[in-house]
């Protein structure tokens, strides 16, 4: 994502069936033109608020309303790497202090995940269990690390998390607020290639949905569809906790192969911007201008036409070059510029954990049964909805046992039929209302 281009992006929060408050929130602040985005990029933040009554929703709001805000703050002066940091440690303070000046706000805090899109790639900014997945090309990479007891003792231990159970699942291990001090992790800058799909979560989405489903929801079906049947499905397999979804689409990908068509500028531009981070311009002009030398040397010996053009084009490039090394030279490191170099510099990229989430003829079996039950439970409990315009919606995903190329048309349908089917139920339902589905599918293969 090397130059400037508005992304696709939707986000959704949630109370879910079984709380009272919604202590999740999140935020989205896109860059408006090129300066923007060449200044600080793309931003969007998930939040997880902790703590009885208020507490944990005055965490979060102040999570997802600062940490923007003082990213943003800070890189003009620096480079991403430090701003994000920064913007996470004063998130951090500023939240302790509520709960040191108020005492009724004791033991607030947040879990809190970042992306910011820029030029170079995309950067993850982490303290919690809420997670950021990247989906690209049928996998769902997660980019993050649980900072749950769990996680930290399967690292210990070299154990796949999910081995361990439910032993302390919902232990945090690291937020923002409890402490004065906070780590932070900074994850990138991964590489960004057209149609690559990002998806910050709160574990309200994560604890009832898999990595495998929420991959292929997304492939399949717009940001704002996606979102909206995400949070229904986790609603729908009981809503234990609340639900953020936020989505972010780079441009390129989609039905009609055209990121197939815009990848190679894409990875010229990146090849040409990796290039100038490391080598000065006037190294590559001078160089530039010593091999035509060289070249118009050649075609004079060989008495071939247009040397004299080629050599004096030689010059300039030369006259060019040394003038903007001479320049390079003398002028001073600006502020923050050993950080921006520090930022660029290579870094051990991580992918936590890796999902197939491609749709096949299983998922789309699965999703199957989980609409026969839904409209069963439905239409038992005399749930209000339109079942003619359901019906006609679920007709455009035709028969099951869709095979090939028919398999994500149909997929989609499936899912917008089932959807039509979950908002219709979320409008009637209560809180303590006995019909309560809750399909949950076997286990995928990892």
């Amino acid at each position: 994502m090397a130059a400037f281009e508005p992304v696709r992006y939707a986000a959704l929060t949630d109370v879910g069936v079984k709380r009272s408050h919604n202590q999740d929130a999140c935020a989205a602040q896109p860059a408006v033109d090129a300066t923007g985005f060449a200044a600080q990029g793309h931003v969007f933040v998930v939040a997880d608020g902790m703590g009885g009554h208020a507490v944990g929703e005055k965490a979060s709001a102040k999570a997802a309303r600062d940490i923007p805000f003082l990213y943003t703050k800070h890189a003009r002066d620096g480079g991403v790497l430090p701003a994000l940091r920064r913007a996470f440690q004063e998130a951090n303070s500023g939240i302790h202090e509520i709960g040191q000046q108020n005492p009724e706000f004791r033991g607030l805090g947040t879990t809190s995940t970042a992306l910011v899109l820029r030029p170079e790639g995309a950067w993850i900014g982490h303290v919690g269990d809420s997670r950021a997945y990247r989906i690209r090309q049928g996998r769902a990479e997660q980019l993050t690390f649980d900072h749950s007891w769990v996680w930290e003792i399967a690292k210990r231990q070299g154990v796949d998390p999910d081995e361990l159970g439910d032993f302390k699942k919902n232990v945090i291990i690291r937020s923002l607020g409890p402490d004065r001090e906070v780590e932070v992790d900074i994850e990138g800058p991964y590489p960004v290639e057209p149609g690559d799909t990002f998806l910050l979560c709160s574990d309200g989405l994560t604890g009832v949905v898999t990595p495998q489903e929420v991959g292929a929801v997304v492939s399949a079906l717009p940001p704002d569809e996606a979102a909206r049947f995400l949070v229904h499905l986790a609603n729908l397999r009981g809503g234990p906790d609340n639900i953020t979804v936020l989505i972010v689409q780079v441009p390129g990908g989609g039905e009609n192969s055209s990121g197939a068509r815009s990848a190679r500028p894409a990875l010229l531009a990146r090849l040409w911007s990796a290039w100038n981070r490391r080598v000065h311009w006037s190294f590559t002009v001078l160089g530039g201008g010593v091999g035509l030398a060289l070249l118009s040397l050649g075609l004079q010996l060989g008495a071939v036409p247009g040397a004299a053009v080629l050599f004096s084009l030689a010059a300039l490039l030369i006259v060019v070059g040394l003038g903007g090394l001479a320049v390079h030279m003398q002028k001073e490191e600006p502020p923050g510029a050993g950080d921006v170099a520090a930022d660029l510099a290579p870094r051990e990229l991580h992918v936590y954990r890796s999902h197939d989430c491609g749709v096949t003829p299983e998922v789309l079996e699965k999703f199957t049964q989980l609409e026969t039950q839904l409209l069963e439970g439905m239409q038992a409990h005399n749930t209000p909805a339109d079942y003619g315009a359901h019906a006609q919606l679920a007709k455009l995903a035709g028969a099951p046992g869709a095979k090939g190329e028919a398999v994500l048309p149909a997929f989609r349908a499936r899912c917008r039929s089932i959807l039509f089917l979950a908002e219709a139920f979320h409008k009637s339902r209560h809180k303590q209302e006995l019909f309560r589905p809750s399909w949950t599918p076997p286990p995928y293969p990892q």
